[in-house]
């Protein structure tokens, strides 16, 4: 129960990976806080009515003056954990500004908002804190991201983002890193490519179980890392 009477937000709490994470932090004793876009289209959540979640309406992670307005609502916040972005796949060629500037939104814009916030919510504690991003292979091996360059492009900066903010704000005793997953074993994922090798991708609960571990009380010194999250692939 390493978590024990200490909120934590997930954002993207109610995806796989997001679910995942979630579910391994209510067996830790967390409450856990999750923007959604509406309750309703979280009626399915599998966490849904757990007394130690609360679900919270905020329709658009880029808009700024609603995740400030979020997170300064939170109780003292111990970690921040940032799950919520968006996959595109499509050569340059199909590619316009209009594609480019929503990878770069709902990828790099919501995880800045949403790290500059929480930046803000564990600052107003005086025991430090955990944040953690969720970037992509490609992020960290470019050439991986061929056919995709403007995913790879805002989870490459969402890593860089990372690393810096590590740095910046290692006095106040906030510990951050992210985990970059090769493919993850989805059912959106099998669904999508069927004939691929689901043995060798990376398993959500053990991408989830990573994640736990950076944003836990036991990480105490682990700042600044893009952790390679690849499965056997």
């Amino acid at each position: 129960m390493e978590f024990q009477d200490r909120h934590v937000v997930v954002t993207g709490g109610t995806g796989a990976l997001g679910s995942a994470v979630v579910g391994l932090l209510l067996e830790a004793g967390a409450t856990c806080h999750i923007p959604v876009r509406s309750l309703t289209d979280s009626r399915r959540f599998a966490h849904r009515g757990h007394d130690r979640v609360v679900l919270a309406p905020v329709p658009d992670l880029t808009d700024e003056a609603a995740v400030t307005a979020f997170y300064a609502a939170l109780p003292s916040l111990w970690a921040s954990i940032h799950v919520a972005g968006g996959f595109a796949m499509a050569p340059i060629a199909d590619t316009d500004k209009a594609a480019l500037q929503q990878q770069l939104d709902t990828n790099l814009v919501t995880g800045f908002l949403c790290c500059r916030a929480a930046v803000a919510a564990i600052g107003r504690g005086a025991g430090g804190g955990r944040i953690v991003n969720v970037s992509s292979r490609p992020a960290l091996e470019w050439r991986q991201g061929a056919g995709m360059v403007a995913y790879t492009a805002a989870k490459a900066a969402l890593a860089a983002l990372t690393v810096a903010l590590a740095q910046e704000v290692a006095g106040q005793g906030i510990l951050v890193n992210a985990v970059a997953p090769s493919t993850m074993d989805t059912p959106a994922n099998r669904a999508a490519m069927p004939k691929a090798d689901h043995a060798a991708w990376a398993k959500v609960e053990e991408v989830a179980a990573t994640i736990l571990f950076l944003a836990s009380p036991r990480n105490q010194v682990t700042r600044g890392a893009v952790v390679p999250s690849y499965g056997k692939s």
